[in-house]
């Protein structure tokens, strides 16, 4: 079916020249149409342009489906590049620990933390997990969400972190949001390899491996390279053999501490190196001139009361910012890319443009879909946000506490309508 959304208010981030990400200043402009159409066949689009340049050929055709867009605006689908929404239940007793002045480091220590949850995926049946996570793709969907990356990670053990890879591998096949899996076998030292770490290192390469790649269940691979989680050393081993594999790298880097995990991204081409909360000038500069994309998570520290990654800074070098929602039981707990597009401009400072950008193209950039999603562009997949009547672009960070999606059409389809 071909689907035509006409009298659209404005339509935000067009590009007549396709880009696969937005760096720099260039990252505050986004081109847009007031008055215009959008048209789409077989889930790619096609044409768009002012409403006075529709060909009434194609608003007559029998096999066009029409929107009528009055007094709404239209931009990309939300692209988040990183989360663990792969999870079998909350983790809100960690969150009364938090109020009470524990760290977390110190409920992670305790047997909270990755820990609560690894214990968890142990626990649960493979179909309920799936249910679980099928429920959280289509609360996602709700605020705008058109691609995801997801991670393993609180499996710990080879069994486990198939179990959840396979639930990934069944929501790429199941839901039109579009997926890309990583596997994080590396996500925390489980308990009993705590005095013998490179134990447990030898098993992610040696066991967990080999079976993710057999069974074609992971894009990429990941390391947690931070203070009290793997060493630099220990990221390099994993991830030379996860190149091996033609697995590409990412790094959950620098959240707790300098790290090393920025420059150990950079060595290796990681495609993103993730968190960044704790970064300096050394960090910022071994980005440059380098593929790798760096990615803030503001969800983050909004909910962890931590400090903010210095988002303005990055952009300022010139890179490409993207920003995700960590989606998560415990430090993260929403995938509502409405809020962290709010959080971006609040706590980062950015304007409404830099965000969108981060949020949508070079969100994309940071799970390789930026030449298929994250712009309205001729030949992208119709991926895109109707919203609800607003005023202008800047009213959707604004109104941080509302919903403000009409419809979600996903490879042409309308797949969400609130």
């Amino acid at each position: 079916m071909n689907l035509l959304t006409l009298n659209i208010k404005e339509l935000v981030q067009i590009e007549h020249k396709t880009r696969l990400k937005v760096s720099g200043s260039e990252m505050n402009k986004v081109d847009s149409i007031h008055n215009a159409y959008l048209y789409s066949e077989n889930g790619i689009i096609k044409d768009f342009g002012k409403m006075s340049e529709l060909d009434t050929n194609i608003v007559n055709s029998k096999n066009v489906n029409i929107i009528d867009a009055f007094g709404k605006t239209i931009i990309p689908a939300f692209c988040d590049s990183h989360t663990h929404l792969v999870f079998a239940g909350s983790r809100e007793t960690e969150f009364l620990d938090k109020i009470n002045g524990l760290s977390y480091q110190e409920i992670t220590q305790g047997g909270g933390g990755i820990f609560n949850s690894s214990k968890k995926i142990k626990e649960i049946s493979e179909d309920k997990l799936y249910e679980y996570s099928y429920e959280r793709i289509k609360e996602i969907m709700s605020f705008g969400t058109g691609s995801v990356e997801i991670k393993s990670g609180y499996g710990l053990s080879t069994d486990n972190e198939l179990k959840m890879l396979r639930v990934i591998q069944k929501l790429k096949n199941n839901v039109p949001v579009k997926i890309k899996s990583t596997f994080l076998g590396a996500h925390a030292i489980p308990l009993e390899y705590q005095n013998n770490t490179d134990k447990y290192v030898d098993i992610i390469i040696n066991d967990m491996l080999p079976r993710v790649v057999d069974e074609g269940l992971a894009d990429y691979i990941d390391v947690f390279c931070d203070k009290g989680f793997f060493s630099v050393a220990q990221t390099e081993r994993i991830l030379e053999a996860g190149i091996k594999y033609k697995l590409k790298p990412k790094i959950h880097a620098n959240e707790m501490d300098i790290s090393g995990g920025v420059q150990t991204g950079v060595k290796y081409n990681a495609l993103t190196v993730d968190h960044l909360e704790c970064i300096g000038e050394e960090e910022i500069e071994s980005l440059k001139g380098s593929t790798t994309i760096p990615v803030v998570l503001p969800g983050v520290s909004f909910f962890q009361n931590m400090p903010y990654a210095p988002a303005r800074k990055l952009i300022d070098a010139g890179l490409p910012l993207a920003m995700a929602s960590d989606f998560n039981p415990g430090t993260s707990p929403s995938g509502n890319m409405q809020f962290i597009y709010s959080l971006g401009c609040i706590k980062y400072k950015l304007t409404p443009a830099e965000v969108l950008n981060a949020i949508t193209i070079n969100g994309a950039a940071a799970i390789e879909l930026s030449d298929i999603t994250g712009s309205i562009a001729k030949g992208k997949s119709a991926d895109y946000i109707i919203t609800k009547p607003i005023p202008s672009l800047a009213y959707i960070p604004y109104a941080f506490g509302s919903n403000k999606l009409d419809t979600l059409v996903l490879n042409g389809e309308i797949v969400y309508r609130n």
